[in-house]
Parts: structure tokens; sequence; C-alpha cells
């Protein structure tokens, strides 16, 4: 891994930056700026490492589909063998038009609707993550009319805090997610009962961006407790699924290895007869892809300079959300002596940044690399400001392959029309 960059496959070379053999002056030659770019080498890398870590035990990893539903991403990861974690039927749709294996998709989420529980029923999924009551009593009925038994596990909240973002914060008893730990075996109990659904797991996930194994060691803890609770009163289960969530390096972080992050984990689950679940997203996909993006005006000021781009919060929204950090190198560095930038783009929104106060030897018409931007980048662009989003390209070796053409503006209005 190349120690300057956290995208392993990103190095200098003879025509400025490039991700694996090409170089990113060439894919915005080709199909113009701002561009998602994918490594597919970084993609495999990252699933091996859950593959070795995991090697000899009974189990399944799960992309969260969510992080980056492009259907060229899926792909790769259909091809390595991975299971799905969804959160809707939309994104259940991609995996099996990226040929994905609907015994290996397992449904979260908080709000599937009746229309979503039957699609999923119909293609045959591992198991539904059910997320209240009044959802086990739902998906009991539909498949009571639809004559099948629905596979379901319970995500029970274990109220433990992941020291991460309050936004991407999801086990403590005061987020939306999940079943109240001190309520799930009364509901294990009523589930057993039901003549349409088949107990089959249980399931947990406290969090996006863990730095540490700590909490959800902690969580496991909990979990393996109520586990042997239900098998003492004959509710015996056949996987356990411990989510995802662990994080990556943006800036300055430094957050475990795979093996090192899974190893308390694996360490309480030994001698476990349970399929072991996980479902990584910004783990598998963030450090993998980056925003391409042009200067389009260099425009100094008395207490800032600006670099404003063509790409924008519309394209790569985390830093307007979460002041997300993602660094930002030139692709091809002038020598010239370098400035402290505002990086901002187009939109009419004071919140319109992609960085602060970054160093850049630059000059208008340059290109900006934003790292990391693999996981909740594309997937949470919008078309504020009636501007079409990016394209998308996954490099592979020496090759470029477009996996999403860049909007046009008809198309965005395509599905309207005005008043007679």
């Amino acid at each position: 891994m190349n120690s300057d960059f956290p995208i392993p496959t990103l190095r200098p070379g003879s025509a400025g930056l490039q991700i694996e053999d090409v170089p990113l002056a060439a894919i915005a030659e080709r199909f113009g700026t701002p561009t998602y770019v994918y490594s597919r080498a970084a993609l495999e890398q990252a699933f091996d490492a859950y593959r070795d870590a995991l090697a000899g035990r009974r189990a399944l990893v799960c992309y969260a589909v969510k992080a980056n539903s492009n259907l060229g991403v899926l792909a790769v990861f259909a091809k390595l063998g991975a299971g799905f974690d969804i959160v809707s039927g939309g994104e259940l749709s991609r995996v099996l038009a990226a040929g994905g294996d609907p015994g290996k998709v397992v449904f979260s989420g908080v709000g599937k609707s009746a229309g979503e529980m039957r699609q999923a029923l119909a293609a045959g999924i591992r198991c539904f993550n059910v997320e209240s009551e009044a959802e086990l009593e739902r998906l009991d009925m539909l498949a009571g009319e639809l004559g099948t038994r629905a596979p379901i596990a319970l995500r029970v909240n274990p109220d433990v805090d992941p020291k991460t973002h309050p936004y991407i914060s999801t086990g403590l008893k005061n987020n939306k997610f999940g079943v109240a730990f001190d309520t799930a075996l009364a509901l294990y109990r009523r589930a057993a009962g039901m003549a349409n659904v088949r107990i089959s797991g249980i399931a947990c996930h406290i969090g996006s961006q863990l730095l540490d194994s700590g909490p959800i060691a902690e969580a496991a803890e909990k979990v393996l407790g109520l586990v042997d609770e239900l098998a003492a009163e004959g509710i015996h289960l056949d996987h356990i699924d411990l989510g995802g969530g662990l994080g990556i390096r943006y800036r300055d972080e430094a957050p475990p290895s795979v093996a090192a992050y899974l190893a308390p984990l694996l360490r309480l689950l030994d001698g476990r007869s349970e399929e072991l679940c996980f479902e990584p997203g910004r783990s598998l996909i963030g450090n993998a892809g980056l925003l391409l993006t042009r200067i389009e005006y260099l425009k100094p000021g008395a207490e800032r300079n600006f670099a404003i781009v063509d790409a924008a919060m519309n394209d790569l929204a985390r830093p307007a959300l979460y002041d997300a950090y993602h660094e930002a190198v030139a692709v091809a560095p002038r020598d010239v002596p370098e400035r402290n930038y505002e990086i901002v783009g187009p939109i009419c929104e004071s919140g319109d940044f992609l960085a602060h106060d970054r160093p850049l030897a630059v000059a208008a018409g340059d290109l900006v690399a934003l790292l990391s931007a693999g996981a909740y980048g594309m997937a949470m662009s919008s078309n504020y400001n009636t501007r079409p989003r990016a394209a998308e390209v996954i490099v592979d070796g020496s090759r470029m392959h477009l996996v999403r053409q860049r909007e046009t503006v008809e198309s965005l209005y395509a599905l309207e029309s005005p008043l007679p």
C-alpha cells in the first residue's frame, strides 16, 4: 500500500497521479469531470482482507450496498462470492441486475414496505433483519398470503456507544434502529409461535466508522448471551450477524486492520456452530474511490483564497453534511508556490464546500482529486441546482470502464411536465 495516500492503488506517474496503471488526466480527458473513479484492485484487496481473516470459518461477508450501489461495483463483489446487505427493494433489484445471489442477501432497515417484502420473498433472500414488532407481524401476514415462510433475524439494539459521529451511530437505545435488547427475548418467543416465519439468526449493527473493536466486542458479548438464552428455550439460530462499521483512513485516523478488528470477535465466537455474518460497506469501497474534479477559477481574497471547482456538494455531500474530511491533492502539482484554498463548488449555498484550507500548487484548469470518496459519495449525490450527477469509472489495470454515464440536463426533467 502506498503510504502517501489512503487509496492503495493511487501513485505518482509520468503524467501526474494515476490509479492502477491509468493516469487520472486520461480519465478526465476521456470522460470529463466531475467523475468518480474506483480501483478494481483496491476493491478486491479490501474484500480479500475479510476473506483471509475469516478463513476456516463458516462465514458470509455481505457488502452493504448503501455505501455505493453502482452495478459495476456490485458485480465485482458478486464475482468474488460476496453476499449483500440491502435496505430497500431498489437495492435488491440492483444486486440481482449485477449478478448477485439472492440466497446471500440480508434485508435490513426500519421501514420495509409491503411491496418490498413481497419482492424479497419472491426472490428468495437469505434473511430479513427485522427491526420492530410491527414489521414482524406484517412479514408473517405477507408470507402467509404467498404460501411461504420468511427467514428472519431480529436486529437487536445492544445500547452500546460506538464512539463515532452521532449521525452514523445506530446501536444506542435512543436510535431508531433495531429491537430494544430487553424486549428481544419476548419477541423471539412470539416469532417462534408464528406459522409463516422461520427464525434464522440474530443481527446487530452499532454504527459506522469504528476505529477500534472494543465497542463491537462489547455488543457481541451481549448478543451471544441472548443467543444462549434462546438456545436454553429451544430456539436455535443458524447464523449470528454482527454488522459492519469498520472505519477507514480519511486523514490521520489509524483504523485497525480487518484481521485485528475481527480478532476479539472471533475469539468470542470460537467453538460456536452458527454461521458468522458481517456487513462491511465503507471499509470495502471507501478507500477504493476518489472524486476527480477540475478547477474553474482561482479567487484570491483578503482572508481566504477559493479554488472554485466543477464538483459541488450535490456530488459529494459528506463535507457539508458531517463536516467530513477528504484529502485533496493536485493531480499534477505545478512548480509554483503553494497557497491554502477553500475548495468550493458552484452551488448557490454557503455550505457548498468540499475542503477547507488546503495547500495546493495549482492554476485554473488543473485537476484535483478528492480521496477516500468511494463510500457515500455517489450514493448520496443529488441534482440540486439542476446539476447532472457525475460519471463513474472503474479502472482495471490499464483499462477504463465507464460504469455510469454522466446524466444530461434533459434527463433530469424527462419525467416532469409543465401545466397546460
